[in-house]
């Protein structure tokens, strides 16, 4: 069952990236204030939730959230400044959105670097133990998946709407033959004379 809240008082904000292992693609942060009394039964880590009730779940976090936003960094920015510094960066991007200044936050994960004043508290399979660190999985995941199935329009041969930019055999089988896309995180592929796709 999940935790409602880490420091009982606290204006908490839940923190959680989506993406961070994709070959293609920008990286999804968001970051949740819930209610201290919100409850959902089908919420969970988002890995853990079926597709369709994401989307269930998006709604009620969003209509139920003291405040609530998402952010990117894309692919061009990733392979700039490294997955990892983009990931925090996403988290700050959606930090900075948020309508209410939280005095406290919650990210998912060991590592985290620091936001202005703001103390926080690094939780390793967070989105699977607090409300607001799943609510937060729950908005970046279905916001990137959103993006990667708009992306697939005008990549088709990737098969982006079914792999969300992750690498299964399918779209490195697609890498391989057709080369990458202007999506595609070229430091996420260490053969440098993979071709780049024109289009």
């Amino acid at each position: 069952m999940l935790k409602t809240y880490y420091r009982e008082g606290a204006l908490e904000a839940g923190c959680d990236e989506a993406g961070r292992g994709c070959l293609a693609g920008p990286v999804f942060a968001a970051a949740v204030i819930l209610p201290p009394d919100f409850n959902h039964p089908l919420l969970n880590d988002s890995k853990k939730v079926k597709p369709k009730h994401r989307l269930t779940l998006r709604e009620a976090i969003q209509s139920s959230a003291i405040a609530w936003a998402v952010a990117e960094v894309d692919n061009e920015e990733i392979d700039q400044i490294n997955i990892l510094r983009a990931s925090f960066k996403a988290m700050h991007l959606a930090i900075d959105k948020l309508l209410v200044k939280p005095s406290l936050l919650l990210i998912d994960g060991n590592r985290f670097v620091g936001y202005k004043n703001i103390p926080h508290h690094c939780i390793i399979g967070g989105d699977g133990k607090y409300t607001a660190i799943a609510a937060a999985s729950i908005l970046a995941k279905t916001y990137r998946d959103e993006c990667m199935e708009t992306c697939h329009k005008k990549h088709p041969i990737y098969c982006w709407d079914q792999n969300k930019g992750y690498g299964t055999e399918i779209h490195r089988n697609a890498i391989a033959a057709h080369g990458l896309s202007p999506l595609h995180r070229r430091s996420f592929h260490s053969a440098p004379s993979t071709p780049s796709l024109g289009i």
